[in-house]
């Protein structure tokens, strides 16, 4: 049985000639060179609030044909770390599993088990896949969400996740899906946000958990984010680059109860 949207005609429409034209209004045009990435960070709120950080951000890079992503559990049902497997079906048309990356990453790690329960409600990853499809009709996934891990366990998966593209011999693009502070005033959200934005920036996965962990900062992709980090490093990455910071005030125009978006670009 394929997976069904949760989110759609609430975080994006539902209707595809409606949400095909949402992501062109939200796409800035293309600029004159786009590169290949190992990995990106993007939100997951509303199309409204933070869909232009998303699109931004992949307008800047290559989008394979297999990408892995990787989301929070803000549900906390099923595997603490869970593979989909199913077909996810979606307005702009149906996204097949890459099984053999799939297949070869089960392999890697004994970490991971194939749950759908964990991706039935999640919508962390789902919102990102419109704007993949919009920008490579041959798109296959591999969606994982990760719930509350340690360190450790995020370095090991990162490497797993490392070995598994190496193995696969082609372009994989890992998605790190996560909302940075919630609910804060701007000002303290935006302070928080930079500590741990700064870590992300010099390549720091284990200064980056330490300093969420321990500042007790509401980024709700952490785990996936220090993950995808820790991956990219095993595959040779040597920068990131902040595309765009901003949070929900921008458009709610309420600066005191704000959630941050932030869009980064790891090669």
């Amino acid at each position: 049985m394929n997976r069904q949207p949760v989110v759609a005609d609430r975080f994006y429409p539902g209707n595809r000639i409606q949400l095909e034209t949402l992501i062109h209004e939200l796409s800035p045009p293309p600029p004159s060179k786009i590169r290949q990435a190992l990995s990106v960070v993007l939100p997951h709120a509303g199309y409204i609030y933070s869909g232009a950080v998303a699109a931004e951000t992949l307008a800047r890079i290559i989008i394979p044909e297999t990408v892995i992503i990787l989301g929070p559990n803000h549900h906390g049902q099923g595997a603490e770390i869970a593979l989909s497997t199913s077909t996810w079906s979606m307005p702009m048309g149906d996204v097949p599993i890459d099984m053999n990356v799939a297949e070869t990453l089960l392999q890697e790690s004994d970490l991971i088990a194939t749950d759908e329960l964990s991706h039935k409600f999640e919508h962390s990853l789902e919102v990102q896949i419109p704007f993949l499809q919009a920008r490579q009709q041959q798109l296959k996934i591999v969606p994982l969400v990760i719930s509350h891990i340690s360190h450790e366990q995020c370095q090991i998966l990162g490497q797993a996740l490392a070995r598994t593209i190496r193995a696969s011999k082609k372009n994989v693009l890992i998605v790190a899906s996560s909302d940075m502070s919630h609910y804060e005033t701007r000002e303290s959200a935006s302070r928080k946000d930079h500590t741990a934005l700064k870590h992300l920036l010099d390549l720091d996965p284990e200064g980056l958990y330490r300093t969420v962990i321990g500042q007790r900062i509401s980024m709700c992709g952490i785990m996936p984010v220090t993950t995808a980090l820790h991956a990219a490093l095993a595959l040779g990455a040597g920068q990131a680059e902040l595309v765009r910071y901003t949070d929900s005030g921008e458009i709610s125009g309420d600066t005191n109860q704000v959630v941050g978006y932030a869009g980064a670009v790891i090669s």
